[in-house]
This record gives C-alpha cells, structure tokens and sequence, in this order.
C-alpha cells in the first residue's frame, strides 16, 4: 500500500482547489447521509453545558453552522484552506451567524491558539489528513481544558462482506470518477478512498487516544460501518 503524502501544503492546495464544489460533492456522494451524522455530533455537544467549542479542520463550516443551533455556545472553526474558508464565511454571513461562529486559517497541527481554552473540541472527516497523527491528538489535547470533551467524525470501512463489497467498489470505482468530473480534480478523490483505508479505525483509533493521554469513552458505528463516531475526554 502507498504511503500518502499528507504535506501541508499540498492537503491545502487540494482542498482550495476542490472547495467550489466540496458541498455539493459531500452531500451528493454521501447521499446526504452526511447531514444526519452532523446532528448526530449536535446531539452529543448540546447534552453539555459548554460555553465554547473549537472545531477542527472546519472546511467549509458545515458542521460548526449545524453546532450553531445550541444556544449560547461560541465556535471557532479551524482550517488550513483559504478557499474553503471563504465559503464558510459567507455562509454563516447569510445566515447571520457572524456573532457565534469564528473561522482561523492555521494548519491543525500547530494551532494558534491558548492552552486549556475550549471545552470542547469537535472534529470531522478531518483527522484522517494529518501529516502526523499524534502532533494532531496532541495540540487538541492542549487546547482543551480538563475533563474537554472531543468528539471525532471520521470515515471508516464496512466490515459485513456484502456491503464490504458493494461499498470498496463505490469508493474506489464510481466516486472518484463523479468527483473528477464535478470537482476537476482526479487527486483529491483519489485521495479521499486511501485516505479511509489507511486510516486506524475503532478500537484501534481508541487506542491511540488514549496514548496521546486522551480518555477514551466509546465508540459509535454509523450507517453499516461507512462512519464512527469517537468520544474521547482530556
């Protein structure tokens, strides 16, 4: 299996260069299954009293505008794309949401940020493009307070061998060529497949929170296995 190259710079090229049709893409290659996982991420977050939230590798902010709806929590959304911060900011500008969500442009791993300053961290399908996994796991832990809450969306693969099947094909065969032709980019869905498959998932991934010094709670396998969702305490 190739090693991916997750240099900085070229995951930010990548995603300025796909971040005009990144939504549409999200939600017509997931069959806007995304969006429930999203609210599945709120309901989690707003059974908590915080009072502010920093959300990793925000993109173009779809998940920090779903977190929004929980009155009275600050969000700061963090990226290394420029482009796709753009769309983010208009985005919450259109739906007046300028006073509750804040958007950095900082590489994850080196965030410009204060130690012990969030309650909670939320990230999704973001973790998997560190370039270093562990220098990741290790600025968020530093950035939250004790007891912090993260919550991690990420992609995983299905394990049930007929839908094992059916989704290797989908990923590897239809979605980069619908991604190609929408996106004009052949890298980034070539990327995202081995990307997902490189990636530790589940227990494995919970054991890596926990020696990055994290807490791990518990793990939730979405939708046949397609997605988790991990929780993990400082």
């Amino acid at each position: 299996m190739k090693n991916l190259n997750k240099n900085p710079e070229l995951i930010s090229k990548m995603f300025d260069e796909i971040a005009p049709k990144y939504d549409l893409l999200n939600h017509l290659l997931s069959f806007n299954i995304d969006k429930i996982w999203r609210k599945k991420v709120r309901k989690i977050i707003e059974k908590n009293d915080f009072s502010n939230l920093l959300d990793i590798a925000t993109g173009t902010g779809d998940l920090a505008i779903e977190l929004s709806k929980i009155n009275n929590l600050k969000i700061t959304g963090i990226d290394i794309s420029a482009k796709m911060l753009d769309i983010a900011k208009q985005k919450i500008e259109k739906k007046n949401k300028s006073n509750q969500i804040e958007f950095i442009l900082a590489d994850s791993t080196n965030l410009p940020l204060s130690s012990d300053s969030y309650d909670a961290a939320t990230c999704a399908f973001g973790v998997r493009n560190f370039e270093n996994l562990n220098d990741g796991l290790t600025e968020i832990y530093r950035v939250l307070k004790n007891d912090g809450l993260l919550v991690i969306l990420e992609f995983t693969t299905p394990q049930k061998k007929f839908f094992a099947k059916f989704f290797k094909f989908y990923f590897k065969r239809i979605l980069p060529k619908i991604g190609k032709i929408i996106s004009k980019s052949s890298f980034a869905y070539n990327y995202l497949p081995d990307s997902v498959s490189q990636f530790p998932q589940n227990e494995y991934f919970m054991k890596i929170l926990e020696q990055n010094n994290f807490k791990p709670i518990t793990y939730t396998i979405l939708s046949q296995g397609i997605a988790s969702i991990y929780l993990a305490k400082k």
